[in-house]
């Protein structure tokens, strides 16, 4: 028997005997406005195989026995009002892949037992008040790839043995009270993609192994108590500042400069004292002699860096009428306006004189020489003459020989990644979804079938697909595009590009 009562205006509370005669197997009321608590005889229902009871007003406790079932694989209880513990249970069910308690008022430790769930696949916790250690046991969960038990009261160190779950791909451990260094033996989770560990009382350096796991796409470790150099390598090199933010000994890129570290300001004040007088005037003297040549020489370089920027003045190059001018782009170019950061460059939101909002992309500064633009000739080839409803606009560009700035329209809801992976990714509706995939796909059909030349894109994903006020799709990102110019023969893309996950065969 299959009771699918989803999305509707129910009141009032659960049947007592809805199991009676032990014939139940799914029970489903997601998004009503039921009370009270969960019938105890739940726990009982053996035939029972998926509840799924989601954002309702729920109360009380778990029923006792229903993680133990033995037909039970998937519970639901998200975004109600429950009380009371994690259960233990006299039993396990090893065909329970789900549990998802998140956003209730649940309270206690996570029990050991926890790690008798073998079939776990996902574990979200978030939202609650759990406290105390998390059970190393977790390490048993050797099926589990998602684990969120952020925004609790947990606390102790992160154990260790969560890297013997080597499927996992999702962890968030933010917001608790987590403390002690990060483990080393992260570096054990090959096919992790993210990892959130910010707002704890973490401490000690961020392993500089953690920057060979090429399969991480996100990290955040931001307002712990975490020291040292931030790793530079690896896909360190494309994570956001914001990731590290938070952290007063923190030293790297968009960090605060590191330290000398050097502890040995005693001795020198106790051998300064014993300085001779005329060691003392030599010492001055040489000081003296080094502020007149180096001030001699910032006036030279200040006079040829003048004449130099005569021949480097900015150009603006527009696709289409523009009512700003190249100063004005220039202006957005403020810390503070920083929205993201990647390997094809650092992007920023700015507000232009008449009201107009942009997004201006900075590429990396290219070399006298250099034949590499970062995909900058790419972009303009392909942006500056295509005008469709579902690819990205290129209002103009700015150059002044070496540093090029691309002027987008700006997109109020950012990128497709940013909006399903973020905290309000599950408000996201399918129906949107749905949309946003087809509107996508067109713009990618545009590109393969209707322009001249054809493109490929060859880094689609997530957060190339830049999303408008209504939610429109628009596809972003043409830095790695290679044109098939030729009539009729096949071409070997030959250089890997892209992204980690994302490389097209």
């Amino acid at each position: 028997l299959d009771v699918d009562l989803s999305s509707n205006k129910l009141t009032g509370t659960l049947p007592p005997h809805v199991c009676s005669g032990n014939r139940l197997q799914t029970l489903i009321t997601l998004g009503n406005f039921l009370f009270g608590p969960i019938p105890e005889s739940l726990g009982k229902c053996e035939s029972l195989n998926r509840i799924r009871m989601g954002d309702n007003f729920l109360n009380g406790s778990i029923p006792k026995g229903l993680f133990g079932l033995p037909n039970i694989s998937q519970v639901e209880l998200q975004d109600n009002l429950l009380t009371g513990q994690f259960p233990e249970a006299d039993a396990f069910s090893v065909n329970l892949g789900q549990i998802s308690l998140s956003n209730n008022q649940l309270s206690g430790p996570l029990p050991p037992s926890i790690g008798n769930f073998s079939g776990m696949q996902k574990l979200l916790l978030d939202g609650n008040k759990f406290s105390g250690p998390i059970p190393p046991q977790i390490g048993r969960l050797q099926q589990l790839s998602k684990i969120d038990i952020s925004h609790n009261l947990l606390s102790g160190p992160i154990p260790k043995e969560i890297s013997q779950c080597k499927l996992l791909t999702f962890v968030d451990l933010s917001r608790n009270e987590l403390s002690g260094e990060i483990p080393n033996e992260v570096t054990g989770m090959r096919i992790l993609n993210y990892l959130n560990l910010s707002r704890n009382h973490l401490v000690g350096d961020i392993p500089s192994s953690i920057s060979t796991m090429q399969s991480l796409t996100s990290v955040d470790f931001s307002y712990n108590n975490l020291s040292g150099l931030v790793p530079g390598t690896g896909q360190f090199s494309y994570f956001n500042y914001t990731s590290f933010l938070g952290n007063p000994d923190l030293c790297g890129p968009y960090l605060s400069p590191c330290k000398d570290g050097s502890g040995s300001g005693g001795h020198q004040n106790h051998a300064k004292g014993h300085l001779s007088s005329s060691l003392k005037l030599i010492i001055v003297i040489g000081l003296l002699v080094f502020s007149i040549v180096f001030a001699a020489v910032a006036i030279l370089k200040a006079r040829s860096l003048k004449k130099a920027s005569e021949g480097r003045s900015w150009k603006l190059t527009a696709f289409q009428r523009l009512d700003f001018t190249v100063d004005d782009v220039l202006d957005c170019l403020k810390e503070d306006n920083i929205i993201g950061k990647g390997g094809a460059g650092i992007v920023y939101k700015g507000a232009m004189p008449n009201g107009e909002q942009v997004a201006v992309k900075r590429l990396p500064a290219m070399s006298r020489g250099s034949s590499h633009d970062h995909g900058f000739n790419a972009e303009i080839q392909t942006l500056g003459r295509i005008r469709h409803r579902h690819i990205v606009r290129l209002l103009g560009f700015c150059s002044n020989h070496e540093t090029n700035l691309l002027v987008y329209e700006y997109m109020p809801n950012g990128s497709l990644g940013e909006v399903l992976h973020g905290k309000k990714g599950g408000h996201l509706h399918w129906d949107t979804r749905y949309k946003i995939a087809v509107e996508a796909a067109k713009g990618l059909c545009y590109l393969h079938h209707d322009c001249s030349p054809l493109i490929v894109h060859r880094d689609v994903k997530s957060n190339n697909i830049l999303l408008d006020s209504g939610f429109e799709a628009h596809v972003a990102d043409f830095g790695l595009a290679k044109f098939l110019e030729d009539s009729g023969a096949s071409e070997c893309m030959s250089a890997i590009a892209g992204s980690y996950g994302y490389i097209a065969p």
